[in-house]
């Protein structure tokens, strides 16, 4: 099986952010074969300038999945695909 990467784009105090975060790690529990990497965007300017009004931003395998907003199933179904 191939491996998974997920990104999340965000920052404290953000709550799309802390919606995102839950999903993510509800859904995750059920792909034990993926990674999950947090970015503080407060920790970069380049990428806090680049996505200071997309937060959250996710990204399955280097291509961004979900902006804002992140649907439970539509995020299952990309991770169902990125291991098949």
């Amino acid at each position: 099986m191939a491996r998974v990467t997920v990104e999340m784009m965000g920052k404290p105090g953000c709550h799309l952010c802390d919606d995102a975060r839950a999903i993510v790690n509800d859904v995750l529990d059920d792909f034990p074969e993926t990674e999950f990497v947090e970015h503080n965007i407060l920790d970069d300017a380049e990428m806090f300038e680049t996505m200071k009004n997309d937060i959250p931003v996710i990204v399955i395998n280097g291509q961004r999945h979900a902006t804002w907003r992140i649907d439970e199933a539509d995020f299952r179904a990309a991770l169902t695909k990125e291991l098949s």
